[in-house]
């Protein structure tokens, strides 16, 4: 799970702002880890507001990596930039079936997407059915960049196994967070983690950490 955020935790300003938080080399950094792995996870409420492309662009690759979306609604508009970035897209939809979702479904698969229904609680997105299916698909390692709901209902269920967090030197102050995991009644309840990296890249830092008894993999 990738996150580039202001040393105070920042990943946005409350206006959405979010480019660019950290310096190109940290950029390109992280373009290498998107390149390495199988495919690039995010949801639709990144999709929505900062339009992304999600391919690699800042290094050189001999392939890109499969795109992912969640979608429980198929909100994705047939413009969205990663529909253009790469050939290889798979949208994850909730549980509907009503005639206006089937005709979005309809047109994401007319722009070449792969949708597949995989429903969880109130018609959500099953988050665990879909690194199953992933898995099955040939994908051993899965590069997320997403925003704080997302982030936090991956880290609630136990799903990621490592963090991979650029930090800018500078304070932002009060704006979107890197994961919601709260409200917490005590400390005890936070997400315990392990740094296992720590390095100077350009001007930010990159830490690596991974969730307490992850152990390694």
């Amino acid at each position: 799970l990738k996150v580039a955020a202001s040393l105070d935790g920042t990943t946005a300003l409350a206006n959405g702002a979010s480019q660019w938080i950290t310096s190109p080399e940290a950029r390109a950094d992280g373009h290498a880890w998107r390149a390495r792995a199988c495919a690039v996870l995010t949801g639709i409420g990144t999709v929505l507001h900062d339009n992304p492309r999600l391919n690699v662009r800042e290094v050189a690759t001999p392939r890109q990596p499969h795109i992912v979306v969640l979608d429980s609604h198929l909100r994705t508009p047939s413009d969205a930039q990663f529909l253009i970035a790469t050939t290889a897209r798979h949208i994850y939809a909730g549980g509907h079936f009503d005639a206006d979702f089937l005709a979005k479904k309809a047109a994401l698969e007319a722009r070449g997407a792969v949708v597949t229904q995989l429903a969880g609680a109130q018609g959500r997105v099953d988050l665990r059915a879909v690194l199953r299916d992933l898995g099955q698909r040939g994908t051993n390692e899965l590069h997320v960049e997403a925003g704080q709901q997302l982030n936090g209902a991956l880290l609630q269920a136990g799903l990621v196994d490592e963090l991979l967090v650029y930090l800018a030197p500078k304070l932002l102050g009060a704006g979107r967070g890197m994961a919601n995991i709260g409200p917490l009644s005590s400390l005890a309840e936070g997400q315990a983690l392990e740094f296992t990296d720590v390095q100077r890249i350009g001007p930010d830092l990159r830490v690596l950490a991974r969730p307490t008894g992850r152990g390694d993999f």
